[in-house]
């Protein structure tokens, strides 16, 4: 951040008083600019035995395939963003469930909110967010060609929980893959 968003003035990067991190302080109007983590919020749509897939038609990770998700927007709850969301991405109404995992993802500051939905038809279909759009059984799922470690997580749990018979709330926090040294 360069620029105060209130006044337009220069913002430098320091501790306010009464805080204890560092934040964008405006050199003008003295106004502090907090930034905190994004929320993710998409579903993990169910058709029988299948799951809804889209294959990315935008950066990061243009070409692999997720579950439809996105960034919540203002005025609307995380279970409306996830529906729209799917919207978006593939087309498809649905009836959203229940919230099924919230992970933490502190390297990149997302929350990701991922929630169950019942597909309400099969009238689904690509659109500019995505390249394809298709239902695959958990032996069906293209695992080497998922976007997102958390997309990977998610489904794993999904999976484990439907062979139980029983789903549970998933909390857990995703770190970065540490490469091995050679």
């Amino acid at each position: 951040m360069k620029f105060c968003s209130d006044c337009g003035d220069s913002v430098i990067l320091t501790v306010p008083e009464g805080d204890n991190l560092p934040r964008y302080v405006c050199n003008a109007c003295g106004a502090i600019h907090y930034q905190n983590p994004k929320i993710v919020t998409g579903c993990i749509p169910e058709w029988q035995d299948k799951i809804l897939l889209c294959k990315r038609a935008i950066e990061p990770r243009y070409g692999y395939w997720t579950l439809p998700a996105g960034f919540m927007e203002n005025n609307e709850t995380s279970a409306q963003g996830a529906a729209r969301e799917t919207r978006e991405e593939t087309r498809l109404e649905v009836e959203i469930d229940s919230l099924y995992a919230l992970f933490n993802i502190p390297h990149i500051s997302q929350v990701y909110l991922m929630f169950r939905a019942r597909m309400l038809d099969t009238h689904f279909g690509a659109t500019s967010e995505s390249l394809e759009v298709a239902l695959f059984t958990e032996e069906e799922i293209p695992w080497a060609e998922l976007a997102f470690p958390v997309v990977a997580e998610t489904l794993k749990r999904y999976f484990v929980d439907r062979k139980r018979g029983s789903f549970s709330l998933q909390v857990d926090d995703i770190h970065p893959v540490k490469k091995q040294a050679k």
